[in-house]
């Protein structure tokens, strides 16, 4: 069975583990003042898309979008490490950057950290550019803002 990406809820198990997964990278490298996450139940919201990636059904990977009007933000992009190299994080920042053209959105955002050396490098190549802070977010020293237009 191919890879597939559909919106679900983001309080399934499977959710709920690719979640915990995500929270636990980021604080291997980052201490909690310097994560900027949402847990499962504030992503369990009416403006936010919660896609779910699955190889031969499996739940292997995340991402959400934030939609805040002009522009949605990107959170928890996360694929399992054991399904790393399946082109899953590229194939959910695609169905997330149609669900934001299909919602309105010109742009979209994200903060992300440098320490998080792979998902910089992806985002690079998907064509983010680093800007400074957004939305509610404060300069912060383990922050790196980007953004991508949407044309």
């Amino acid at each position: 069975m191919p890879l597939t990406i559909h919106q679900e809820s983001p309080l399934t198990d499977d959710a709920h583990r690719l979640i915990e997964g995500s929270e636990q990278a980021l604080r291997a490298v980052y201490t909690p003042d310097e994560c900027f996450t949402f847990s499962a139940k504030q992503l369990d919201d009416p403006a936010i898309s919660f896609l779910v990636a699955r190889l031969d059904g499996h739940a292997i990977g995340c991402v959400a979008l934030v939609d805040l009007g002009d522009y949605g933000e990107v959170k928890r992009l996360f694929v399992d490490p054991a399904s790393r190299g399946t082109g899953a994080a590229r194939a959910l920042m695609a169905r997330l950057e149609t669900t934001a053209r299909a919602t309105g959105h010109t742009e979209i955002m994200l903060e992300t950290g440098e320490k998080l050396a792979a998902a910089v490098a992806l985002y690079h190549a998907l064509g983010f550019t680093r800007r400074g802070p957004f939305g509610d977010y404060e300069d912060h020293p383990a922050s790196l803002f980007m953004a991508k237009p949407l044309g």
